[in-house]
């Protein structure tokens, strides 16, 4: 789909002023439909023809049965500005201590594996950890359950390590926040 077959159409978002903006900016006649909420089910419920969303990644509307098409209309990032020269406030570095651990999240996962405990130096060089791993006895003799962070954009390439390595029960868990 292109841009210019977005006229005539009616297109649901969340955020209309700058949709409206976007369209009149580009010629296109289009009916901008403003909704709160949940803006990728418009289309099934017959309320518009197409949406424009705010997306990472597209996932939520993939699994709408939507696709991507077309150049971003907006892209944008948030800052946090204080006054120079201000006093540190506790609050503030608080929000910025939980906005810096759901960014470091998003790069780094849990790994869990159970690996015999001659082997656990060899398993410790794959999954380092931030600080270390946490090992802990099995209570199957002679091996030892390990979890670690790990690189988000290496958790495969490792789990194929530990397992040619002959660590078992590998498992990857998405984390939300932390704290380093």
């Amino acid at each position: 789909m292109k841009l210019e077959d977005l006229n005539g159409t009616r297109i649901a978002t969340s955020f209309a002023g700058v949709l409206d903006r976007y369209l009149k900016e580009h010629g296109i006649d289009a009916r901008v439909i403003h909704l709160d909420g949940a803006v990728e089910s418009s289309i099934r419920l017959g309320v518009a023809d197409a949406v424009a969303d705010v997306v990472s990644t597209g996932t939520t509307l993939r699994n709408a049965g939507l696709e991507l098409f077309g150049d971003p209309i907006l892209e944008s990032e948030a800052i946090v500005i204080r006054q120079k020269g201000a006093e540190d406030d506790p609050q503030i570095e608080q929000m910025l201590r939980r906005l810096r651990g759901v960014l470091v999240a998003r790069d780094y996962v849990m790994m869990d594996y159970d690996v015999r405990a001659e082997r656990l130096d060899a398993a410790v060089a794959l999954t380092p950890g931030m600080e270390g791993p946490t090992v802990s006895p099995l209570h199957r003799e002679g091996w030892v359950a390990v979890r670690a962070m790990v690189p988000r954009r290496s958790a495969q390439q490792i789990m194929d390590d530990l397992w040619e390595l002959g660590a078992r029960a590998i498992l990857v868990t998405d984390i939300y926040a932390c704290r380093l």
